[in-house]
């Protein structure tokens, strides 16, 4: 590795240097170039992106993964560039404990039969989520993360030198302004060399000093600091005498103001350049800080992406779980008939008892008439039932549900209905009741209300 002292020592001046400038800056003791108005809103605006998107990433990953230790998990395989293993998911999980305990408890008991239906539909749910966090995954965490690590390093970078070449420019700024001040100070002080009277002479004491600099100390350091460019300090010029000679004065020469005139020259320069340098990197960080509205149409697009994998996601829920309602419905009309479908009250009681011993796990029959007609009958005369004089329950309607036939009621979501059951009838179905109207109504379009 080649290691240069000299590169490495002027780096660090240069960065203590900015760095005491921008503190200096941050204090209001020095001039600070100000970015436009434009400008300044399109730095803003990149900066809030950067922090939504963050957020927003963040709270995804713990929506598609709750568990913190598979995050970091997946963050290290990542970073290691290896692929994250498969990992079973909860649903996944709770479907085999399922089928174990139904393989255990009996799987031909009632509760064995449920426990292997519960099962096989927590089975696809598991499978539903796995592809859903893969395809959120790729359409929407992935464009987030590209953004993070790639085009926002890329900005950040491009600011940092902007920066520094703001830096810069200020310096040159604050030397030219100090080089001018210097060389108006040198051409508009009088020059003592021609208002000064003509009968002072350099002493002779003077004269000795100027040749044995050892006896001055004070004049020896003012020879090494102006060399050839200052003559004999003012003090030293005495009343005329004939045995020294006329001294000159002691104002800057022609040649010290034509030093400053260089000085001033060269600075000016300096600024040139360092403007040109600053010039180009503002219109450098400019385009990519407007590129940040093509990053609003990508996520947007990925936002999409997402939102129709999450509709995807829990329609196939809605699916899976209303097959596994209508299974389990049956199976529960088959084992308690007569009752509510998810519920555990009794049901309604009998319209017209023929027994006193009826039992309220059991429906009753219903009249004659009713009970020997056939369901298309039934159907016609279902105006004709009147509600049970208790066992009636309100059910707010979940989802809009057109009429397929004369017998059944059409439903708007979230209107209120009474409904009960009738003996014999289908436990995945209900009497519905809405004013003067009366029909049969599907239970998976409701929610029973205590």
């Amino acid at each position: 590795m080649d290691f240069n002292m000299k590169k490495l020592a002027s780096d660090a001046g240069i960065f203590f240097t900015r760095a005491v400038q921008f503190t200096e800056e941050k204090f209001g003791q020095a001039e600070k170039t100000e970015l436009d108005a434009h400008f300044e809103n399109l730095l803003a605006r990149a900066d809030s992106t950067k922090n939504w998107t963050e957020r927003i990433l963040r709270q995804t990953e713990v929506l598609l993964q709750p568990n913190p230790s598979a995050r970091v998990e997946e963050f290290l395989y990542e970073k290691l560039d290896r692929k994250v293993p498969s990992r079973v998911t909860n649903g996944e999980l709770l479907a085999q404990y399922m089928a174990e305990a139904a393989s255990e408890l009996g799987p031909s008991t009632p509760y064995g039969k449920t426990l292997i239906k519960v099962s096989e539909a927590e089975k696809r749910l598991g499978a539903a989520e796995r592809d859903f966090i893969h395809t959120a995954s790729l359409s929407f965490l992935t464009p987030l993360r590209n953004f993070l690590e790639g085009d926002w390093k890329t900005i950040s970078k491009e600011r940092r030198l902007l920066q520094n070449r703001r830096l810069d420019l200020d310096a040159c700024k604050a030397r030219l302004k100090k080089a001018k001040a210097a060389e108006a100070k040198a051409t508009t002080v009088p020059d003592f060399q021609e208002t000064r009277p003509r009968n002072y002479i350099l002493s002779a004491s003077a004269s000795a000093t100027l040749d044995d600099t050892s006896r001055s100390p004070p004049w020896a350091e003012w020879k090494e600091k102006h060399p050839g460019g200052w003559r004999l300090p003012c003090f030293f010029l005495l009343p005329l005498t004939p045995s020294v000679t006329l001294a000159r004065g002691c104002l800057p020469l022609p040649e010290d103001r034509k030093l400053w005139n260089d000085e001033v020259d060269k600075a000016e320069q300096e600024l040139r350049v360092a403007q040109t340098e600053f010039d180009r990197q503002a219109e450098v960080t400019r385009l990519l800080l407007e590129g940040i509205s093509s990053t609003h149409v990508n996520h947007l697009r990925c936002l999409h992406e997402f939102v129709k994998s999450q509709t995807t996601y829990y329609a196939q829920c809605y699916r899976h779980m209303l097959d596994l309602q209508k299974q389990l419905g049956s199976s529960q009309g088959a084992i308690f008939p007569g009752t509510f479908v998810g519920t555990t009250e009794p049901a309604s009681p009998p319209l017209s008892s023929t027994s006193p011993t009826t039992t309220a796990a059991t429906m009753p029959v219903v009249p004659t008439g009713a009970a020997l007609a056939p369901p298309e009958e039934a159907a016609l005369c279902l105006e004709e039932v009147a509600p049970p004089a208790s066992g009636t329950r309100k059910a707010r309607v979940l989802y809009d549900y057109e009429a397929a036939d004369s017998s059944e009621l059409a439903l708007l979501a979230d209107e209120l209905i009474t409904v009960y059951s009738l003996p014999g009838m289908d436990p995945d179905w209900l009497i519905g009741e809405r004013g003067n109207k009366k029909g049969k109504v599907p239970v998976t379009y409701l929610e029973l209300l205590s």
